[in-house]
């Protein structure tokens, strides 16, 4: 604030994801609680893709970085089904959600993509995981093939319930300020017993200091090469046991996330961002403080978008978090990462050809970058899947709302007024039970 004054700041424009907007709301209402004229409004800027809501179909940097990795992913597809004897283990940048991992398997048509959210779904622990992955090796095995590509977002190992409870607990160690060296003997006799079982590596990126947001540092956490280890634990096992009579499982690992994040922007972010540019100066001179800069219809020619500020209190709710045993449940107004959508079209496309990638190596080769000729207008394929207009669909409801007001009004026939309140009580029950579901995420308006 006192930056903002010295420099006698109009606006403040904070370029960023989930956690950056989140900071902009807080911002924007410190500089009116201490009338300081500087608005302060958010661009949802995110190689992450997971600041995704009903204003926000996408972020700035997403689509780049997932061609970028697309054609790694390929390259090693294509290295993989020549050599023919190596399972690639590919771990790829995205926080905790796996929208990165989603959008470059549906690009490049890995063997096998592991998803943090079906994982957390169906609460699969760690070895559940390996199993599954060693029943794919020998599925291919049977069809003389001893090689294949896996993908992994980087926030798997927080969605594997006996991980994430082991990271908690060391969460709770650093907040408490005790010496890593002391940490494992700190530890509750299960998750030391599960801390013990891991590799020496890591448990040593398990014990590294926290993110500035007490989350773990999950970008130097080998995750890739943990699911390689205990998978070639249990194929071995497996031989032994005579259940597999392949040949010898060997692994090699890749991390994908600096090289990406680094590339020149594709046309695509390029419009985007141009157009989120001039939407925050037009918030600015309008005067409007604690909103994000929107984009509608991105799908669509980019004339066909639709311009728009939505308040990022909006975006916001409070989640509901236990830290250690008996703490009391606290919560912050934030704007949280929304995670792949399971029930969604993109999804669901994706599991129709689950079969097909897993057996029939249906590799897919996007190659680079295009910004000119076939391919430059390229968009990500979630994006233009999804139907996701948002507004769109408001003002499609307030029609029809006009519509029944033009039908009932005074004048009307009683039959024509009891099938209105009739199907007005249905539709406002309906409403009122989805509005209020029962999970520890809570709406920011149910709170003073």
């Amino acid at each position: 604030m006192a930056t903002c004054r010295s420099l006698n700041l109009d606006g403040l424009v904070i370029v960023g994801g989930v956690t950056s907007n989140s900071d902009a709301a807080q911002l924007a209402e410190t500089l009116v609680q201490n009338n300081c004229k500087t608005k302060v409004v958010g661009v949802p800027v995110s190689l992450n893709g997971d600041l995704k809501n009903q204003f926000v179909e996408t972020t700035v940097g997403f689509d780049t970085v997932c061609k970028v990795n697309s054609q790694l992913i390929s390259n090693v597809c294509l290295d993989a089904i020549s050599a023919g004897k190596y399972y690639y283990f590919v771990r790829l940048m995205g926080r905790k959600a796996s929208h990165v991992a989603f959008e470059c398997a549906l690009q490049s048509h890995p063997n096998m993509l592991i998803m943090g959210e079906e994982v957390a779904l169906s609460k699969l622990t760690l070895m559940e995981c390996i199993n599954k992955i060693c029943d794919g090796v020998q599925a291919r095995a049977e069809l003389e093939k001893y090689h294949g590509v896996l993908l992994i977002p980087e926030g798997l190992i927080e969605s594997i319930p006996e991980m994430y409870a082991l990271i908690q607990e060391i969460s709770i160690l650093h907040n408490s300020n005790i010496p890593v060296a002391e940490m494992p003997s700190k530890l509750s006799p299960w998750a030391a017993a599960l801390f013990h079982f891991l590799p020496p590596f890591i448990r040593r990126e398990l014990l590294l200091h926290q993110e500035s947001d007490n989350s773990a540092q999950l970008s130097q956490i080998d995750t890739e090469q943990l699911l390689a280890h205990l998978v070639e634990a249990e194929m071995i096992k497996r031989t032994k046991e005579g259940r597999y009579k392949g040949k010898k499982f060997s692994s090699v690992c890749h991390f994908f996330g600096y090289q990406a994040r680094g590339s020149l922007p594709s046309n695509f972010d390029c419009d985007y961002a141009y157009a989120l540019g001039h939407i925050s100066l037009h918030m600015i001179a309008a005067g409007l403080t604690g909103y994000m800069a929107t984009v509608a219809n991105l799908k669509d020619p980019v004339h066909k978008w639709r311009c728009a500020a939505a308040p990022l209190t909006a975006m916001m709710s409070v989640k509901r978090q236990l830290r250690g045993p008996g703490a009391i449940p606290t919560g912050k107004p934030a704007i949280h990462p929304s995670p792949i959508d399971l029930k969604g079209k993109a999804y669901e496309l994706l599991r129709g050809k689950a079969s097909s990638f897993l057996l029939d190596d249906f590799y897919r080769t996007p190659g680079g970058i295009q910004y000119e000729g076939p391919g430059s207008d390229a968009k990500p394929i979630t994006l233009t899947i999804e139907d996701q207009d948002y507004m769109g669909d408001i003002e499609m409801l307030k029609l029809y709302l006009d519509k029944v007001r033009t039908i009932v009004k005074p004048g009307c026939s009683r039959d024509t007024l009891k099938a209105a309140i009739s199907s007005m009580i249905s539709v406002t029950d309906v409403l009122t039970v989805m509005s209020h579901p029962l999970n520890a995420e809570l709406p920011l308006y149910h709170f003073n």
